[in-house]
């Protein structure tokens, strides 16, 4: 049986506090950061000046094979030097859920980096990987290696598929 998660645990001192940070495996997670980018929302408003356009209402972005949804994404944008614009980040918020390949996440909020394939999920996180489980405060996913690491206070469940 493949394994699922892969974990390694391991405590760090922030200023005399004890935080656990839990490595995850992510290797469905692994995604070309350089495919475009479809966003489809029931409505959308624009502020050029400001470098912003927010999409309301049942927000779905798709990059090939992930999708990222929730009920508002706001797209922060800058000019690409070509005349077009460049996406810098999006952030999520309302019922964000994330999803690419066999892995899915559902938090509050999430800011996701097309740029760097960074993404940050906050705000009672919880990861499926098939029939294991994994929840924390905040996950940070690297899209372009397949790495990752949950934080703050930590549970996971494994299935270890027994008769």
């Amino acid at each position: 049986m493949r394994t699922v998660l892969a974990i390694a645990l391991a405590l760090a001192t922030h200023s005399g506090v004890a935080v656990a940070q839990t490595a995850v495996n992510l290797g469905s997670l692994e995604h070309d950061t350089s495919l475009p980018v479809e966003v489809t929302s029931d409505s959308l408003e624009v502020a050029n000046d400001a470098g912003l356009a927010s999409f309301l209402g049942n927000v779905v972005v798709v990059q090939g094979p992930m999708r990222l949804a929730a009920a508002k994404i706001d797209v922060r944008y800058s000019e690409d030097g070509t005349g077009g614009n460049e996406i810098d980040e999006m952030v999520a918020t309302g019922g964000v859920t994330f999803a690419n390949g066999t892995d899915a996440a559902e938090s509050q909020a999430a800011t996701y980096s097309p740029e760097t394939g960074l993404l940050v999920m906050t705000g009672d996180v919880v990861l499926t990987q098939g029939p294991s489980v994994i929840s924390g405060q905040q996950l940070t996913v690297d899209l372009g290696a397949g790495t990752g690491a949950m934080e703050g206070r930590v549970r996971t469940v494994f299935q270890t598929g027994g008769d």
